[in-house]
Formats: C-alpha cells, sequence, structure tokens
C-alpha cells in the first residue's frame, strides 16, 4: 500500500478543503446581498484568515513530515504538481488580496475574527483598492478550476489507474473514511448556501412603504420650508384664547442625566435600532407660549452604536456619519407650535454630514411647574444627507426614525 501522509497534513488537507468549499459558495452569493449579508461578511473574513493560518501551517507540516514519493511522472505528473502548486497560490493569495481589500475600503470597518481577535488593516494605499479587489475576483475563479482538477485527478487514480493514491490522504484504509471525508466538501458548500440570508422584498412590495413616506414628507414639506414668522403667527392666534402673551423671557431648562436619543431604521424586513450615548441640548421655552422656543441640540455622532461593534465601526465611516470630517450633527429651532394637548411640533434645521436641511420634531411634554418630562419623534430621510451611500446600504429603508425623550428642570 502506498505511503501515508502524516496525521496532521491529512487533517489540515480535508479541513482546509471543506472552509474552502463553503468560502465559495458564501462569497459566490456577498456582493448582491448588501447590509442584509453583513454578517455573514464577518464571518467570510473570519473564515479566509483561518484558511491563511492554516495554509501556512500546513506548508510548515510539508517541511517536517514531507511528502510520499510520486506514483506518477511524465506530463501528467508535471500537471498535478502544477494544480498543488496553484492550489497553494490560491489558499494564500485569496485571504491576503481580501484582506488588502477590506483595509484599502473606503468605509473602514473593524475585524474581530469570530468576533474576538482583532485583525489591524495592512499599511496599503487606498489607490490600491481596485488591483485588490480584480486579484481577488481573479483568484476565486483560478482556485474553482484547480479545486475542480484536483478532484478530477484524485478520482482519475482511484477509480481508473487503481494505484490507491487517494489512500495516501486517509488517517486509515476505511471505506467509511473514503465517504465521509469527500463529504466535507459538500457539507461546506451546502452550508455555505444554507446560512445566506433570505431573498429581499419584491420591489413592489418595498415601494409601498416609500410611496407613502414621500406623501408623508409632502404633507409636511411647507411647514419645513415656510418662513417662522407665519407658522409662530398662527400658532399664537390659536391660543390667545387660552395664554396671554408671556411676561418676560422665556425659562431656560436643564436637561437631567439618564435622557436618550434613539434610532432605528428597517433594513429587508428586519430593524436595526441604536442610539447616541453622547449629546447635549440648550432649550429656552414657555409651554403656555411656544413661540418663544429656542432649542438646539448637539450630537456627538462618534457616540453612535447599535450593539454590535462591527456596524458600530461602520457607522463612523464616510459611507454613513463621516466623524472624521462631520463629527457632530446640530439641530436648532426658533419657535414651535401647539398640536394638542401637552403636543407641540418645532420646524427647524438639521445639520448632518455637512448638509443642512429642514426638519420638523414633534414632541410631548408632562409634568407641571418647573419639572418636566420630554418625548418625542422625528422622521429623517437618510439620502437628503448622504447617509447610507455605498453597496452595504441596499437594503436599508429610506427614512431613519429618531426618538427622545429626557426630563428637563427649568433653572
Amino acid at each position: 500500500m502506498p505511503q501515508r501522509y502524516s496525521q496532521a497534513a491529512i487533517f489540515l488537507h480535508w479541513t482546509i478543503a471543506a472552509l474552502l468549499a463553503f468560502q465559495i459558495s458564501v462569497g459566490w452569493a456577498l456582493e448582491d446581498l448588501g447590509a442584509r449579508g453583513f454578517a455573514l461578511f464577518q464571518l467570510h473574513k473570519s473564515i479566509g484568515i483561518s484558511i491563511l493560518v492554516l495554509t501556512l501551517l500546513r506548508i510548515a507540516v510539508r517541511y517536517w513530515k514531507p511528502r510520499p514519493p510520486k506514483l506518477e511522472g511524465g506530463w501528467q505528473g508535471a500537471l498535478a504538481q502544477a494544480v498543488h502548486a496553484g492550489l497553494y497560490v490560491f489558499m494564500l493569495g485569496a485571504p491576503l488580496t481580501g484582506w488588502a481589500l477590506v483595509s484599502t475600503a473606503k468605509v473602514k470597518v473593524p475585524t474581530l475574527i469570530f468576533g474576538t481577535i482583532p485583525l489591524p488593516h495592512l499599511p496599503l494605499p487606498m489607490a490600491s483598492q481596485e488591483v485588490a479587489e480584480g486579484a481577488h475576483g481573479l483568484l476565486a475563479w483560478i482556485g474553482i478550476a484547480l479545486f475542480l482538477l484536483h478532484v478530477a485527478g484524485a478520482l482519475r487514480h482511484h477509480l481508473l489507474i487503481k494505484d490507491g493514491l487517494l489512500w495516501r490522504m486517509m488517517p486509515a484504509r476505511s471505506p467509511l473514511l473514503l465517504f465521509v471525508l469527500p463529504a466535507l466538501i459538500l457539507v461546506g458548500l451546502v452550508l455555505g448556501k444554507a446560512i445566506l440570508p433570505a431573498p429581499a422584498p419584491a420591489p413592489a412590495e418595498a415601494a409601498a412603504p416609500a410611496v407613502a413616506n414621500e406623501a408623508e414628507n409632502r404633507t409636511e414639506a411647507v411647514p419645513e420650508n415656510a418662513a417662522d414668522a407665519p407658522a409662530n403667527v398662527a400658532a399664537v392666534a390659536d391660543n390667545a384664547t387660552e395664554a396671554e402673551v408671556p411676561a418676560g423671557p422665556p425659562p431656560v431648562w436643564t436637561v437631567q442625566p439618564g435622557g436618550r436619543i434613539g434610532f432605528s431604521v428597517g433594513n429587508s424586513g428586519e430593524t436595526i435600532s441604536g442610539s447616541f450615548a453622547k449629546w447635549t441640548a440648550k432649550i429656552a421655552m414657555d409651554p403656555d407660549h411656544p413661540e418663544t422656543a429656542d432649542i438646539a441640540v448637539t450630537i456627538d455622532l462618534a457616540s453612535a452604536s447599535v450593539g454590535d461593534a462591527y456596524k458600530d465601526g461602520m457607522l463612523g465611516g464616510d459611507e454613513f456619519f463621516g466623524v472624521a470630517a462631520h463629527p457632530t450633527a446640530t439641530f436648532t429651532a426658533k419657535g414651535a407650535e401647539k398640536t394638542g394637548p401637552n403636543s407641540y411640533r418645532a420646524a427647524g434645521t438639521l445639520a448632518l454630514k455637512g448638509v443642512s436641511k429642514p426638519q420638523t420634531i414633534r414632541f410631548t411634554l408632562s409634568g407641571a411647574g418647573k419639572s418636566r418630562k420630554v418625548s418625542g419623534s422625528a422622521s429623517i430621510t437618510r439620502a437628503a444627507f448622504d447617509v447610507g451611500n455605498g453597496e452595504s446600504s441596499g437594503g436599508l429603508d429610506p427614512k431613519v426614525a429618531v426618538t427622545f425623550g429626557f426630563s428637563a428642570k427649568a433653572q
């Protein structure tokens, strides 16, 4: 019987083969998944780096425990050696070009191998992004071709030549192992396909809420774009019978600890929710005379979190908030109007990512005297502020819901 490979080499051979099959199955679909494939993309990176490490270990084992002698010479033997060499280039090159691709991407997404071990970005120029992307895709195709040639060669030796070559890569001469170990490759392919996210909703289904949102925008466009004075005059007229003209400046309110500004956005049928940990608010307003309101809220965009280290890293990148150039967002409003008992609306301006646009917030007050509780909401069209401008944002809804709640005391 032909001499076998070492047990370590056999283990690494089948482990890498199964992982490569999984990577090919998953990688094939990643490009079309957009934001829905975020978690799968992180897994793809983790397994890619694992293949790189295992391949380096496989090379070390090859020198520590030399491979068995060749069973075939001539051009067939030379072709087999070329395929083996090509596979090593693929197993090293695909992870490295993928690493380079992530390192030169416009959106700097932090990579944690299996959610625990941080992987630093390679010190490569941004100009090499296109080269890395092309090389990664080309290596994938070459790897598939070499993979098929390798399998065809093994089957040729086992079924046609019958020289026992395939047994060299088995830990024991067992028909069961001869079935189970190659089946790991099929398992990798099937598993990679099985864990892909469900297809995105059909365009017709996704369009309905978008149309409704646009209709909502149109109904609010007039007060948002109108001058403040007419709106305030109308508010004063409506409330003339309920309140007197204010005798002095409105009270200034101090926001108490424990408040929250949160956000949520639909993502292909799911919802991504988060909040801002750092923000400040300057508020002056007489609840009986809302036209006196003077509101300024400043949000530290780098404090945004959705509870996931990977996604939090994306939020600060240029695709979303671009905190390097625009670290804060501000909302300012002069005046508000009463819309119901303890309910108000303020039409102001939101400055976000270098863009200033009209924005309306709605809020309610509860309590009395110098202590009030505030809760409110706003709906922000993210495209107007160039938030979510990349491929990973393809599944996000066009509008982001913002909610806020806090307690305030009058000075």
